[in-house]
């Protein structure tokens, strides 16, 4: 208790600039965090529009309602970041190639 009555402290401008500081920290943190947020949650708009994909409206459509459901951004994530062309043809692919093994095996 004597660090608070020490006159260090106790009438000087010191304790008004200490509030300052730490709101000027609280303020620029929360910021920070706010922007670092965004920045994350705009990754399946900016790689949409990179790609140009087809379907960038419904991207950037679930990434604004990820906002509120945070599974309708996975989604757009998934949208995002896979080819949809491109898996289902390998896809495809896999299974007729599967199948096809299946009949050359019973053929011989």
């Amino acid at each position: 208790m004597v660090l608070q009555q020490s006159p260090l402290f106790v009438g000087t401008s010191a304790d008004f600039a200490i509030h300052i500081v730490a709101l000027v920290a609280l303020l620029a943190s929360v910021g920070a965090g706010l922007y670092g947020f965004w920045r994350v949650h705009e990754l399946p708009i900016d790689k949409a529009h990179r790609q140009n994909h087809n379907q960038v409206g419904l991207i950037t459509v679930l990434t604004w309602i990820g906002f509120i459901w945070h599974w309708v951004w996975v989604v757009a994530v998934f949208l995002a970041f896979i080819d949809l062309e491109k898996a289902v043809i390998s896809i495809r692919d896999t299974w007729h190639g599967a199948s096809d093994n299946k009949l050359n095996d019973r053929e011989v």
